[in-house]
C-alpha cells in the first residue's frame, strides 16, 4: 500500500481540474485552512458523500501510569475527529 502526500494531492488536483499546480496548491491549502479554522471555532464541517469533521470533548478522568501503577489526573481536552460518510465507507469496504 502506498501513501499519498500533500504534494501528490496537489498534482492529482491540478491534473483533474487542468489547473496550474500553484493554483491547485492554493485551493488545497485554502480547503485545509478553512476546515481547521472551522474546527477551532467549534463548527462542524460536513462534506456530503465524504464525511464530517468535528470536535469532540473528552472529560477529565483518572488514569494509571503503566510503569508504576500510580494514579494520574488526565485533564479534559478537545480533539478533532473525522467521521466517514456512507458513500466513503462503502467505497473503502
Amino acid at each position: 500500500m502506498g501513501k499519498v502526500t500533500k504534494h501528490g494531492l496537489i498534482e492529482k488536483l491540478a491534473k483533474g481540474t487542468e489547473l496550474p499546480k500553484k493554483t491547485a496548491e492554493t485551493a488545497l491549502n485554502t480547503l485545509i485552512d478553512t476546515i481547521m479554522m472551522s474546527l477551532k471555532k467549534g463548527d462542524k464541517v460536513a462534506i456530503p458523500g465524504f464525511g464530517t469533521f468535528l470536535v469532540r470533548k473528552s472529560k477529565a478522568r483518572i488514569g494509571r501510569n503503566p510503569a508504576t501503577g500510580a494514579k494520574i489526573n488526565i485533564p479534559a481536552k478537545k480533539k478533532a475527529v473525522f467521521r466517514a460518510g456512507k458513500e466513503f465507507k462503502n467505497l473503502v469496504k
